[in-house]
């Protein structure tokens, strides 16, 4: 209403409406009120339908948040499950390959058991009258060279001189090492004991038994990833210790360049840079 008045008043102010003066402009201005009623009408339908869009909007942006959030909690759920596989599948290949190694240590163990058993002096043979006839040849195999303990596992082996090398008894350390690798020479950790071998000389400053050690260590266990470069490294140190500064060299050298990423290569680059600047 107040919309129309001031239209009117408009209107009325720029003569393009006479005042009422007679009929025929009565007529007129009815006609013209008339008009601009509709046009409100009009107008409050077009805010009404445009309220109507608004809400079919937010009803449509809420559906597409909600879409959204439930694609990421999807995705996420997903990237959560298949990190968690990744997770199971992992500990299933640590777990097989203990059980592998397990079982290559039981393997050993009966072997070593088995050579135990037929390493054992045979009766000796008795004739009909019931005494011993000591002309008779003895029957089974001859002994191994240092067959391990009845009874003692692989793993019992090792750790007791392990624990002997960690209490700085190295000549005990060496007699066990040296026991476990001719008792068990196929297990994985031979290597260990073999490089353990070399370092408990080496803590001992016996500089030609370490070399040794070591050397036998690259040459016995090619396949250790591990203890191949710290071999290689601690080779080099104990040529050093030697004064066959050449040699040692040569062993820092073939460290960096066989075994390029491991920690052992860095130190032997560093000895290598120290033994150059001389």
């Amino acid at each position: 209403m107040k919309l129309f008045r001031t239209l009117l008043v408009v209107l009325l102010g720029l003569g393009v409406l006479p005042r009422p003066a007679h009929a025929a402009a009565n007529k007129e201005h009815l006609q013209l009120m008339a008009e601009i009623r509709m046009l409100q009408e009009q107008n409050q339908q077009l805010q009404a339908l445009l309220g109507t869009l608004q809400d079919t909007l937010k009803v449509v942006t809420t559906k597409i948040d909600e879409q959204s959030a439930a694609t990421r909690k999807a995705m996420a759920d997903q990237t959560l499950a298949v990190t968690n596989i990744g997770d199971n599948v992992r500990v299933l290949r640590e777990k097989a390959d203990e059980t592998n190694v397990r079982i290559s240590t039981f393997s050993q163990e009966i072997d070593s058991l088995r050579q135990a058993v037929a390493s054992q002096p045979a009766a000796p043979a008795v004739n009909p009258t019931g005494t011993i006839d000591p002309s008779a040849p003895p029957t089974g195999a001859a002994p191994p060279s240092a067959p391990p303990p009845v009874g003692v596992s692989a793993q019992r082996m090792y750790e007791a001189s392990y624990d002997d090398y960690t209490a700085g008894r190295f000549d005990l350390a060496i007699q066990g090492f040296q026991g476990f690798i001719q008792a068990f020479p196929r297990l994985p950790n031979a290597a260990d004991a073999q490089f353990n071998i070399g370092m408990s000389y080496f803590n001992q400053a016996k500089w030609g038994e370490a070399r040794d050690a070591f050397q036998k260590t690259i040459t016995d266990y090619p396949q250790s990833a591990e203890r191949v470069p710290e071999a290689y490294y601690k080779l080099g140190q104990s040529f050093e210790r030697l004064n066959q500064i050449d040699n040692a060299k040569r062993a820092y050298d073939t460290v960096t360049q066989k075994h390029p990423g491991t920690f052992s290569a860095t130190q032997a680059r560093q000895a290598l840079d120290r033994l150059n600047k001389r």
